[in-house]
């Protein structure tokens, strides 16, 4: 039995939610339709029974209001962030309340303390303002005061709010248009909307925890807009196949904000890349660049690095041999990507999950961050099954459909593009020529003195910010607390005179390795308390994480402080931090486990470890302490 046919039985059987953690596995390939009725099922169960049965699966409190009727949001968001491992917690505005919940800082919306909050627009946000025999002119001045407003709603929530706010671009309906007889009027609407809908848009550029999803790509992909009967009888002025389509969008979101955003996409060669077989056809008989099928290829490889222009890792798992690809990617004239736009090219005949594997381990990654394209079923099955956390993009014999297909869910999507994300392709490279430059060694401190490590913790600049905050979306791995933070919440910690946020950057004889950490301190009385502390996978077990340490117990104590405290929450993905604290001098606290499992250490700065001698260490808050060495 299918996946989806599987989700039925189990909530028949009144087992859905203490099965949730094979949720995701059953929506895998699910169609629109098998995800419409899957999230029927999921709406219906209660959060709070799914999370005290597993603790450990990954929530998001989703407020969710607008202008029109959006309660049918709800099933749809919840079964597209199952698709993701991601529980729902829905808090739904009553109908009409949207400018009231958002204005009011005691509203119940607020004290739902969302991660993600829709507000979900209409063209009724406009069209309900203008007199009943209307004209361009009186659409553009509704349409102006409710960009005006919803500007004010944007400002209130970035000062009042927790989270990311969702506005969404308004598609002008063809029953508004259609009421204009004359075509001259038509397109002096159409100039009106348009200005409208780039207001809302800028709103995001104005407010960093605003996004504003753009509705027209997604409207002419799910069809008409409005079914004039739910809209009508029900105010539900945005049909299923938009509100799902909606749906997917945030869910993306979701996903990105609960740090499960992907880093590399991995490439299958024959009938994914170009067509053909290389050991059948040899290097130049593959199909790329020339005919229709072979014009189709180089599409899908152009979008491919488009992807790879904004950071995005691109390596390749292909059972073939290492040297026909080589001469493949070097020497056929329709190629669009080459060897050098691959961190790695795996080619070998050994299975694919394996080879996944070493990949991941090669670049730092675990393997939840690879996403897999194969047009093998045997393969995709193969790895969906050995390796459940990789996403697996299916692709067929036609290959026009694998760009749509790859781009379909999103995987890479973040709130905003940093400098980090440029360069993290080149970093990564350099990542992989330091493991080649530690095995000419004998032992792990002969390889670190000749690296040349040097490390640089400073506060945060506004530069800074969303590199910060980017920092606590997507790291999982050295993560002491895992708390996600927009960038509003960041530069609020940056600019309160009671917390620091602390950017580390690092670098060594192979390059810059940029801004790969960040500390969160808080002062409370005459204690110095670590809210949380994060590195990048990309430079564990060099001993950075020693010297930042070092370098804020000697802080604190050279501003006073009586003690550092720091707190450690568990997570399926932090294990490898937990006996961070005790390594660097603290002593458990008294008491039980927080209810998060959290516990929390203390050091009396009596004794400092200093950073280990290998690293170069500039600390500019602490260099009365001698930290600057």
């Amino acid at each position: 039995m299918k996946g989806p046919g599987r989700l039925t039985e189990l909530a028949a059987a009144g087992r859905l939610a203490a099965e949730y953690p094979r949720v995701r596995a059953l929506l895998l390939g699910a169609s629109d339709a098998e995800l419409a009725r899957a999230g029927r099922l999921l709406a219906r169960l209660d959060p709070d029974e799914v999370a005290r049965t597993h603790p450990g699966v990954p929530a998001c409190t989703v407020a969710i209001t607008g202008h029109g009727t959006v309660a049918g949001l709800v099933p749809a968001l919840t079964a597209e962030l199952a698709r993701h491992g991601i529980l729902t917690r829905p808090h739904l505005a009553p109908f009409g309340t949207y400018v009231s919940e958002l204005l009011d800082p005691a509203s119940a919306l607020y004290a739902a303390e969302p991660d993600l909050t829709l507000c979900v627009l209409d063209a009724g946000v406009v069209f309900d303002e203008v007199p009943p025999s209307w004209r361009p002119g009186d659409v553009e001045r509704a349409a102006r005061e409710k960009a005006a407003l919803l500007r004010k709603l944007a400002v209130a929530f970035t000062s009042a709010g927790r989270g990311t706010l969702v506005l969404n671009t308004v598609p002008l309906e063809h029953g508004h248009a259609a009421q204009l007889v004359d075509h001259r009027s038509r397109a002096r609407l159409g100039i009106v909307w348009r200005e409208f809908n780039t207001a809302l848009l800028e709103l995001a550029a104005e407010h960093p925890d605003v996004v504003v999803l753009d509705l027209d790509p997604l409207v002419g992909a799910a069809g008409a807009v409005e079914d004039p009967r739910p809209s009508v009888y029900a105010k539900a002025h945005l049909n299923a196949e938009v509100l799902a389509a909606y749906a997917r969008e945030a869910g993306h979101l979701a996903r990105h904000l609960a740090g499960r955003t992907r880093k590399c996409l991995v490439l299958d060669l024959d009938g994914t890349l170009w067509g053909g077989t290389l050991g059948d056809d040899g290097p130049e008989g593959v199909t790329v660049g020339e005919g229709l099928r072979g014009e189709a290829f180089a599409s899908f490889q152009r979008v491919v690095g488009q992807l790879a222009s904004q950071g995005i890792l691109l390596a390749v798992v292909s059972k073939n041999d290492a040297d026909l690809v080589r001469t493949a990617f070097r020497d056929h004239p329709g190629m669009v990507l080459r060897e050098e736009d691959f961190v790695r090219i795996v080619a070998n005949w050994g299975p694919k999950p394996d080879n996944l594997v070493e990949l991941a381990a090669d670049l730092g990654l675990g393997v939840e961050s690879l996403v897999f394209v194969d047009d093998s079923p045997y393969e995709r099955d193969l790895v969906a099954h050995r390796l459940p956390e990789v996403a697996v993009v299916a692709v067929d014999e036609e290959p026009a459909w694998h760009a749509p297909r790859l781009l379909r869910d999103g995987w890479f999507d973040v709130v905003e593009l940093t400098r980090e994300d440029a360069a993290r392709p080149a970093r990564y490279r350099a990542e992989l020529d330091r493991r080649d430059f530690s095995a000419g060694f004998d032992s792990l401190a002969d390889y670190l003195r000749e690296l040349d490590v040097s490390v640089d913790v400073a506060p945060a600049r506004e530069r800074d910010i969303p590199r910060v905050s980017q920092i606590t979306l997507r790291t999982n791995q050295f993560n002491l607390t895992t708390r996600r933070l927009s960038q509003g919440e960041v530069a609020a910690m940056a600019t309160d005179p009671d917390t620091s946020v602390l950017t580390v950057r690092a670098a060594d004889r192979f390059g810059d390795n940029g801004t790969v950490g960040a500390v969160f301190l808080r002062r409370r009385g005459d204690e110095l308390h670590i809210d949380n502390f994060l590195l990048s996978c990309r430079v564990f077990a060099r001993g950075i994480e020693q010297a930042c340490m070092s370098a804020v117990l000697l802080h604190a104590r050279a501003t006073g402080a009586s003690a550092v405290v720091g707190t450690y929450v568990p997570t399926p993905r932090n294990a490898g931090a937990r006996d961070f604290y005790p390594r660097q001098g603290f002593r458990r606290d008294g008491g039980a486990d927080g209810p998060d499992g959290a516990r929390t250490f203390r050091h009396d700065l009596r004794h400092i470890a200093p950073a280990p001698g290998h690293i170069r260490l500039t600390a500019g808050f602490a260099a009365s302490e001698g930290t600057q060495q």
